[in-house]
């Protein structure tokens, strides 16, 4: 054979096989794609679970957990190494339930409140929040809901009111302000002891909630998020699919619950990876850590406002937005609607650096009649990087309306951001920082409807600067 048509044989060889790698390549990277995408999908199925399984692994309730179907009552604002739930307030006391309507309806009841200021959203197991009982919308009356879940249909006790969940998991999240005070805790925990579910079944009998089971397996130190994030693609996609056994996708999802399909996950069945070949089982297994670089990225390149990024729509009630709720609940789960609160978060300073409290001091001045417009409550509260409160000597965590604030002679008001007291007259306005990064998230419950609102734009928070 001659030479020249070896080399001309051999060239065909080697295009043929760029070739097949080309084609390799590509169909590899548009499985990882969909295994991202769908990654991202069930980011805030997979995490509700996670909490809830942190949250009512327990035989008996406490002040931070209660089996399914029983009230978790904190007592107090969350400890300062409560590394549960991402973001906790420093403003109420969370009174929550973990519910499984797949089989019966609960029933959710609340005492008068009174005047005091309360929210109990209700979200489904893909963080929708699907009802929302509060002080705003509803008043200080008491009030009886059946949640009842997909498909369920029947008669309710007259005065009870339904509201259907989309799925089998509901998170009822609620909150009710508290000034932190002795007297104040005294008050709400009165209040937190007259709430009640069970399941509809028991209406109107005697009830008493079966005996829990305690898994010890369940890891119920380390964060929720960090267990969700350190899931391999196999377990993750496992646990997912059988999260969608009883928490269906909605029928606006099809688009997406068909690409996932291709990849063995189909609502209603078990995970199959056998429908993947070896080498895409391989490349997906970059899937967790890509998808949670395109989250962050995503929460990057949002558009700030004097360095606060937040969301006066789309949250809450995400429909369809799948990367905006993965986000959302990469940050933390369990967010309100924004007509109901509002969270601007800050983590660079107005000079765009990231804040360090190791070197650096900080302002932001809230010019007279500027506070943030809220018709409930504000506050301002410190977090590390991991969004959990900041240790320091006065056990100050936030900034808040219900702080004796000093205001300046011409009817400014000062925070002061830094590690260091800056000094005995501006105490009163000082947020302690770490001798590190840190982050901060400012919180409006009930904006304003009119303007001033951060609703409409007509008011903003106002820039934190270098001192």
């Amino acid at each position: 054979m001659k030479k020249s048509t070896i080399i001309k044989r051999s060239a065909a060889l080697l295009v043929v096989l760029l070739l097949v790698l080309v084609v390799a390549y590509l169909l590899l990277r548009s499985t990882v794609q969909l295994a991202v995408d769908a990654y991202i999908y069930g980011y805030p199925l997979v995490t509700f679970d996670m909490v809830r399984q942190q949250q009512t692994n327990v035989a008996m309730p406490d002040t931070e957990h209660a089996p399914m179907g029983q009230m978790i009552k904190m007592r107090t604002y969350p400890a300062v190494d409560n590394h549960c739930c991402a973001a906790p307030n420093a403003d109420t006391l969370y009174t929550e339930a973990w519910l499984d309507v797949s089989a019966e309806p609960w029933v959710f009841s609340i005492p008068d409140m009174g005047n005091r200021y309360y929210i109990m959203p209700m979200l489904d197991g893909w963080s929708e929040v699907f009802a929302v009982s509060s002080s705003r919308l509803n008043g200080g009356g008491s009030q009886t809901y059946a949640i009842t879940g997909p498909g369920w249909s029947g008669a309710l006790p007259a005065g009870v009111t339904e509201v259907k969940s989309p799925t089998g998991m509901v998170w009822i999240l609620g909150r009710i302000y508290c000034t932190g005070t002795p007297e104040d805790y005294e008050a709400v925990h009165a209040l937190q002891d007259k709430f009640s579910v069970y399941p509809l079944s028991a209406y109107g009998k005697p009830y008493r909630p079966p005996p829990a089971v305690v898994d010890p397996s369940i890891d119920m130190k380390t964060a929720g998020r960090k267990l969700v994030n350190d899931l391999d693609i196999d377990a993750y996609f496992t646990r997912l699919a059988k999260l969608m056994k009883t928490n269906s996708p909605t029928a606006a999802d099809a688009s997406t619950v068909a690409e996932m399909a291709q990849i063995g996950l189909v609502p209603g069945q078990d995970y199959d990876p056998g429908k993947l070949g070896f080498l895409s089982r391989l490349a997906i297994k970059v899937a967790p850590k890509l998808a949670e670089l395109e989250m962050g990225l995503l929460l990057k390149s949002q558009k700030t406002t004097n360095g606060w990024l937040y969301f006066t729509k789309g949250v809450g009630n995400f429909g369809t937005d799948n990367k905006l709720r993965g986000m959302a609940n990469l940050l933390g789960p369990g967010w309100n609607r924004p007509e109901d609160a509002v969270y601007p978060l800050s983590q660079k300073d107005a000079n765009g650096d990231a804040y360090n409290g190791a070197n650096h001091k900080y302002v932001v001045r809230f010019e007279k009649g500027q506070l943030p417009p809220a018709e409930a409550f504000w506050s301002l509260t410190m977090y590390d990087t991991e969004f959990f409160f900041v240790p320091n000597a006065i056990n100050r965590y936030n900034l808040s309306q219900r702080n004796q604030l000093v205001t300046n002679p011409e009817g400014s008001v000062d925070f002061y951001l830094q590690a260091e007291s800056p000094g005995k007259d501006k105490e009163a306005n000082w947020l302690p920082a770490p001798k590190g990064k840190f982050t901060l998230v400012l919180r409006i419950y009930s904006p304003k409807g009119t303007p001033p609102s951060i609703l409409d734009g007509s008011w903003t928070p106002p820039p934190v600067k270098p001192a």
